[in-house]
């Protein structure tokens, strides 16, 4: 690791009759990192960490989070400038290579993408094995992961060449793919990519467009795409990120660890808060039932959950949140939704909530999901393709961590280790002598 060692202390073990010293590792941001690599080794012990919540499971460039302080980076760039001045394929560049790219790099880089969006011909009859009623994620999930049939040299992850055209080809390819999902679930023609289209105007062409018909991008739609892609585009070791990282690890070609990343995401406790939001504003039905819902959800046996507020990392205001909130409000006024039931109940809940004590005390701010199902839903994408989108935008975080993974010295496959809690060797009694 390059994290740096030099001049700190080192933190000292003592167990019993043995000694260990730890060395402490200080990143460029954030709290320093205990170094326990050795305990095992000089203590005899493990350490235990369910859910790895306090625990630093790889050493990365890429995103840096400060949940007391609201803070989101991307290689150093706040996440407030990204989404309010760059394009998402500006941000894409970014992630991958570590530096934004300047105006002959953005050119090549954009076109480069472009050549890559179309799939296989044979691809198309995946879909045909899918049921109508399929879920778009299961689709998405099964068709990436199938890619590495039509791309074999990406089983090969020894040459950075390679692993850089397999990551431009799935970042290229998945809003194809999304679209097509959705569009195979609606029963309507697959519509191709169009390389004069920019990334979120493409995936809306895609998604919408018909072949009877001219489709005209709405700009502030596409700006709405733009800055919700670039939400989502990574949040440092999350459950689906280091589901990426532990299924590459193994050396397991991209596309398999893509579709590893997808099925992580899939967990409602993951990927699928966005919409949970939508459910609950629709259960709650009006501004007069806010208050007893209110009451429910502080009441710890009624099991009723305010979604959309709190994180796992952040104790403070999302930072996306704000970015999320101000695009909503744009992407109503445009469409002419001026008096939209859910946005007047998630205001006024979100006034309640950040003005109740029990959640001020509880930091329970809203988060990004809390405005983005909204959004999705008055641009006419359906709540079974929420989570579909997530997982368009985070592709391109998977495949940069992973991309930073495989080029580490050094690196190992993923092994955690357990506290065993089961039964003692015993001795295996034949049927007939069993009591």
């Amino acid at each position: 690791m390059s994290a740096s060692q030099t001049g700190m202390t080192a933190a000292k073990i003592i167990l019993g009759d043995k000694t260990a010293e730890l060395p402490v590792m200080k990143g460029e941001l954030g709290p320093d990192v205990l170094d326990i690599r050795r305990i095992t080794n000089d203590l005899g012990i493990f350490t235990f960490d369910p859910g790895y919540g306090e625990t630093a499971s790889c050493e990365s460039k890429i995103t840096f989070i400060d949940g007391d302080k609201g803070i989101l980076l991307h290689r150093g760039y706040p996440i407030e400038q990204l989404a309010e001045r760059a394009t998402f394929e500006e941000v894409i560049y970014l992630l991958l290579n570590g530096e934004l790219p300047n105006a002959a790099e953005y050119k090549s880089f954009t076109t480069t993408l472009s050549n890559h969006t179309l799939l296989h011909e044979q691809i198309r009859n995946f879909f045909n094995g899918f049921r109508r009623d399929a879920h778009p994620m299961a689709i998405l999930c099964g068709t990436v992961g199938a890619l590495s049939a039509f791309y074999p040299e990406a089983n090969d992850i020894s040459l950075p060449e390679t692993r850089q055209l397999s990551a431009i080809r799935l970042i290229a390819k998945l809003p194809t793919i999304a679209a097509w999902a959705y569009k195979y679930t609606q029963g309507e023609t697959f519509i191709y990519p169009r390389n004069e289209l920019n990334y979120a105007e493409n995936f809306l062409s895609m998604m919408f467009a018909r072949p009877s018909e001219d489709y005209k991008i709405n700009p502030v739609l596409a700006r709405a795409m733009n800055r919700i892609l670039i939400l989502h585009a990574d949040h440092e070791q999350n459950a689906s990120t280091s589901t990426v990282r532990m299924a590459g690890s193994t050396g397991a070609n991209p596309y398999a660890c893509i579709s590893a990343g997808i099925a992580a995401l899939w967990g409602p406790a993951h990927g699928g808060a966005n919409e949970a939001v939508l459910k609950m504003l629709a259960s709650i039905g009006s501004k007069e039932n806010i208050p007893g819902f209110i009451e429910k959800v502080k009441d710890k046996n009624s099991g009723v959950k305010l979604m959309g507020f709190g994180h796992r990392v952040y104790k403070n205001f999302d930072p996306r949140a704000k970015i999320m909130q101000k695009t909503c409000h744009e992407v109503l006024g445009e469409l002419g939704i001026k008096d939209d039931p859910l946005l007047d109940l998630a205001v006024e809940l979100e006034n309640i909530a950040l003005h109740d004590e029990y959640f001020v005390q509880r930091k329970l701010y809203p988060n990004v999901d809390f405005y983005s199902g909204i959004i999705l839903k008055a641009m006419g994408i359906p709540t079974s393709m929420f989570t579909v989108l997530f997982a368009l935008a985070r592709t391109t975080g998977w495949i940069s961590q992973w991309k930073e993974m495989i080029g580490e010295k050094g690196q190992r496959i993923s092994r955690p280790r357990q506290l065993y809690t089961g039964s003692p060797q015993r001795d295996y009694v034949p049927a007939s002598e069993r009591g």
